[in-house]
């Protein structure tokens, strides 16, 4: 018998790699009916896919292009999340005061709706696979393009691209798809490349052109 998620002991770990994003997000729902939940509330019953939630959550508003200002403080963030999950860090920690922050049960419906009608792909596209790249060791390996994807995520009018590696990666983590963190690590990868390209060719741009302004 499987006890109910607001009756499973702090201590017990309640992954289930079964338990894709939509039904994680509608227990959610569920248990804080009423009153609500704490973060401190939903990290605990999230145990080890609070990291992918809380990054997947902080990712989602940066992907509108062009935004200033917000992914520069969400980058923060997930910073100091991917930095304690590259340490191993079981949970994520995070200032008491915001812990203590409790979401309305209204905004944890409006979650799982939104999630069940408009993410709904991401049950048939992504499943438990290629765990070494998900699990343990793999939750390590995503946290370093986590961090990759998030330094150019904090560069003005650079944020759309980074934040759908983030994306990709907090579900590869969330559903343990293996598959999808490669393939964030992979967009992750590119675009520091691109940018990395974009910032060589200017730099060789400006030196060609002091050197022609001696004989101008």
């Amino acid at each position: 018998m499987t006890l109910p998620l607001t009756e499973m002991p702090r201590d017990q770990h309640s992954d289930d790699d079964r338990q894709d994003l939509a039904r994680l997000l509608r227990r959610l729902a569920d248990d804080g009916a009423g009153t609500g939940l704490t973060v401190a509330e939903i990290r605990d019953r999230l145990d080890e896919r609070a990291y992918g939630l809380l990054v997947l959550i902080l990712a989602i508003p940066c992907l509108v292009p062009g935004l200033y200002g917000v992914p520069q403080v969400v980058g923060l963030a997930i910073l100091i999340l991917a930095f304690q999950l590259l340490l191993g860090r079981e949970e994520p920690w995070l200032p008491r005061w915001f812990l203590n922050l409790r979401a309305r049960a209204a905004w944890l419906e409006g979650m799982a709706d939104f999630t069940e009608k408009r993410l709904g792909w991401l049950e048939r596209l992504s499943r438990p696979r290629l765990k070494a790249f998900s699990v343990g060791p793999g939750e390590r390996f995503a946290a370093i393009f986590m961090i990759l994807a998030t330094v150019t995520i904090v560069l003005p009018m650079t944020n759309t691209i980074p934040s759908v590696a983030l994306s990709l990666l907090a579900v590869g983590l969330i559903q343990r798809d293996g598959l999808f963190v490669l393939a964030g690590a992979a967009v992750a990868t590119g675009w520091v490349g691109l940018l990395s390209a974009v910032g060589v060719g200017l730099l060789l741009g400006a030196d060609w052109a002091l050197r022609l302004m001696p004989g101008m």
